[in-house]
């Protein structure tokens, strides 16, 4: 019959009986197989370690005074090799203290001998239970895992297929504001490539890291509303041109805050032109009150922006990107930020074209 098996109405348990009493051994497992489980009666513990090295029991049920190792001493072995083997102990020597320390070191039940019939085919079939339950548990227990881990990888894939959505819009839309501002092609490429080198050597969070490189990809997608001779216009753009090249942050809020993002993506956008003391747009916000993730892309859009050719001027060139946001270092941007900037741009062989 296979473990787990009813007879008679009865699930039959894997017994193992350990006494060096040969007669008792025996009775006792004549009393059990009446009762529909299947036994095996050794002699000694170390018999029966072997025997639970090789098979799967549910039960065992041993003397406690043997020669060599006691019951006591198999019962620990058997906790460590079969944790879930139900143990229960017999003795013809009786004693509170005994019985306490069975109980302490896991037995499921302690017997005197002479063990009656009764009293130990019912403590084997509550051990039986017992063990059949723990089993359940385990067999939950791993079904919940799988079931989770299953759902935990689909869940990834998931966001990954997200995340690579996410990523090929955010290139789409760079793309084509640079489709129509040629003069500054590459700038958003550029400019997140120095912001995530500016986050890597202040030691932020790679989802903070995701964010920010997103967001400066679309940082300048609201000059998607800019008429494109503004863009390009080769001479200093007059008050009027100036306020509609300043709303876009705005714009580009507007577009990237009905978009499920898991990052701030929009509100980082918004916020890149905002200075420390209050004095940068749209909204003279000023300190903590802009996100940090802002910070580190307003430094690397100034720093890209005085580096690079505009229509209206040459470029100034890094050094001079460099002195800007020195001395103004705690006034306008954040000291931090500024920190890695610089040590990120003074790095041997550093372009703004190079590698992150």
């Amino acid at each position: 019959m296979r473990q787990g098996q009813l007879t008679g109405g009865r699930r039959m348990a894997r017994v193992i009986v350990v006494d060096d009493e040969k007669g008792l051994r025996v009775t006792m497992a004549q009393f059990l197989e009446k009762e529909g489980h299947q036994c095996i009666a050794v002699e000694d513990a170390r018999s029966a370690l072997v025997e639970i090295a090789t098979g799967a029991f549910d039960v065992m049920v041993s003397d406690i005074v043997m020669p060599g190792m006691d019951g006591m001493e198999l019962l620990q072995a058997v906790r460590e090799a079969s944790p879930r083997i139900q143990v229960i102990l017999i003795t013809g020597e009786p004693t509170l203290e005994t019985a306490a320390e069975a109980v302490r070191c896991g037995a499921f039940d302690y017997i005197a001998k002479p063990a009656a019939r009764a009293r130990l085919c019912s403590s084997v079939a509550a051990a039986a239970r017992m063990k059949r339950l723990e089993d359940e548990n385990v067999e939950y227990r791993e079904k919940l895992e799988n079931l989770v881990e299953s759902r935990t990888k689909s869940l990834k894939e998931s966001l990954d297929r997200l995340r690579t959505t996410l990523e090929n819009t955010a290139q789409a839309l760079s793309a084509a504001m640079e489709m129509r501002d040629p003069y500054t092609a590459g700038h958003q490429r550029r400019v997140t490539r120095l912001a995530c080198d500016i986050h890597d050597r202040m030691s932020l969070s790679l989802e903070a890291r995701e964010g920010l490189r997103v967001a400066g990809l679309l940082h300048d997608l609201g000059k998607l509303a800019v008429p494109a001779e503004i863009l390009s216009k080769p001479t200093r753009l007059s008050s009027n041109e100036f306020a509609l090249i300043k709303a876009h942050p705005v714009g580009a809020w507007d577009i990237l805050r009905g978009m499920d993002f898991p990052w701030p993506v929009a509100d980082i956008v918004r916020q890149h032109h905002e200075r420390l003391d209050g004095s940068g747009y749209p909204d003279g916000l000023s300190g903590d009150a802009i996100l940090m993730e802002a910070r580190i892309l307003g430094v690397a859009d100034v720093v890209e922006a005085m580096s690079s050719h505009r229509p209206y001027r040459p470029a100034l060139g890094l050094p001079a990107a460099l002195d800007e946001i020195t001395r103004n270092r705690g006034r306008l941007y954040d000291p931090a930020v500024v920190d890695a900037c610089v040590a990120a741009c003074s790095r041997e062989g550093f372009t703004l074209d190079g590698p992150s």
